[in-house]
């Protein structure tokens, strides 16, 4: 979750030509469930994702981690299934299942051969508005939650630094809450909070349904129809609009902890396609959007890449780097740079040569030819990311529950094409200053690391 991701990677995850496009089904039920199946028959098997339109965004303090905490719960069975049956059906059938929580969706997974689509169809849509809440089975899963959190974050000193340093530059937005929750408050759950958190979010018509795979559209929509259909709308009241104030002046963290070198993070308020949206200029902010995502593979996208290039190879004043901007975010993002420095370089060091970098983008025009680089990895990147039924489930889910057209897919290559020097000039000029930063300093406290190895029931988080 913490690691900053490479931008080939990030740019691979956004794309998709037209005529894969054109395989996309898309339609809504009656009781608003949104449905988008993609036929991939290259092998005879099929991912069905369904999404709920809640994660730690949704929260505040004092139930921050929730979602994440009702996504255990999930697996503890239904009115009409005893716990662990739904798992031990997946894996009989020779498949694999999975669930995991990130700011803006909770999500439930299971990839099998196709002939057996409907089984887990009808297993997930049981649970959607049947789950059993037991007080015994929920005290021993908040401990398994518990011991999640210090493993992922508690006993790790830059999974720390992350969330504090989300917590130091968001003030007033849901979009500081850690994912899996603030420690006091997974301890100060009850079972009615769950209870009502589930009765809030969990309904067809706050959620999508995403299959891709070797399967018939027809044949999905009956099931889709027949398991699903059966449960009612219900009135979800979103959560009352919680948006960061601005920024007007650095912000700034030091921590220490038990690690070998020191660490840098540095974080700027940037726009995403999302909020984009409520712009007075839209089409102008959505511009941005492209323009940031182009830059931050201008600074990390390869070996060839600015960060790397300058500061680890040929200066080396990094032993490591990695920028990461999220595009298609429900609430404002960060555009963060992360670095490790070399053996014996100062974090003061590492920041100077890093706003070095900062000042050229906004200072010199980069040169098209680095943009045509950039583009081409972007388009290459599709390519493989079509191996993975998984991969193209996630991208068309992350895109539909955040209010994204899928057609974001079929033009983000000709969006990112359109991108010129100037325009990274701008947005790096606009949104790289000092009073716009925050600053995360991760320092050596002189103790051993002692993080235990992960426990085998700790899920996922995005």
């Amino acid at each position: 979750m913490f690691k900053i991701l490479s931008k080939v990677a990030l740019i691979g995850a956004m794309l998709v030509s037209t005529h894969a496009l054109s395989t996309v089904t898309s339609f809504q039920l009656e009781n608003g469930l949104n449905v988008l199946i993609k036929e991939d028959h290259r092998a005879p098997s099929v991912v069905h994702q369904l999404w709920y339109r809640v994660g730690s965004n949704y929260e505040h303090n004092g139930i921050t981690g929730i979602s994440h905490m009702l996504e255990h719960m999930m697996f503890k069975g239904t009115k009409n299934y005893k716990e662990g049956e739904f798992s031990k059906t997946v894996t009989r059938l020779g498949g694999r299942e999975n669930a995991f929580t990130s700011s803006d969706h909770t999500v439930y997974f299971q990839i099998v051969g196709k002939q057996h689509l409907e089984t887990v169809m009808k297993f997930e849509a049981d649970r959607m508005n049947n789950l059993v809440l037991n007080e015994d089975a929920f005290q021993k899963e908040r401990d398994v939650v518990t011991e999640e959190r210090i493993w992922r974050t508690d006993d790790r000193p830059s999974s720390k630094l992350f969330e504090q340093f989300k917590a130091t530059a968001f003030l007033s937005s849901p979009a500081r809450l850690p994912v899996i929750g603030w420690m006091e408050d997974i301890k100060s759950y009850q079972l009615s909070d769950l209870a009502s958190w589930y009765s809030r979010w969990y309904a067809p018509n706050n959620a999508t349904l995403v299959v891709v795979g070797a399967v018939n559209p027809k044949q999905v929509r009956e099931w889709a129809e027949k398991y699903y259909g059966v449960h009612s709308a219900e009135k979800i009241v979103p959560p009352k609009p919680q948006l960061e104030i601005k920024q007007e002046g650095e912000r700034r963290l030091t921590l220490k902890g038990a690690t070998k070198l020191p660490e840098v993070m540095m974080g700027f308020h940037v726009p995403t396609l999302v909020t984009a949206k409520v712009e007075d200029n839209v089409v102008e902010a959505q511009k941005e959007a492209y323009a940031l995502s182009m830059l931050s593979s201008l600074l990390d996208g390869d070996e060839l890449a600015r960060l790397p290039k300058r500061l680890v190879r040929e200066q080396k004043i990094l032993a490591s780097v990695g920028s990461s901007y999220r595009p298609t975010s429900r609430l404002k993002s960060l555009f963060m740079i992360q670095a490790t420095p070399s053996l014996g370089v100062t974090t003061e060091a590492v920041e100077k040569a890093i706003w070095a970098e900062l000042k050229i983008l906004q200072t010199e025009l980069v040169s098209q030819k680095e943009l045509d680089r950039v583009l081409a990895q972007a388009e290459s990147s599709y390519v493989f990311g079509q191996d993975s039924i998984q991969g193209q489930a996630m991208i068309l889910g992350t895109l539909a529950s955040n209010g994204l057209s899928i057609s974001t897919l079929d033009n983000w290559v000709d969006n990112l094409a359109k991108v010129t020097p100037e325009d990274v000039k701008a947005v790096a000029n606009k949104y790289f200053s000092v009073d716009q930063s925050t600053v995360g300093i991760l320092l050596p406290n002189g103790e051993k690391d002692s993080k235990k190895p992960m426990p085998s029931h700790a899920g996922a988080l995005r």
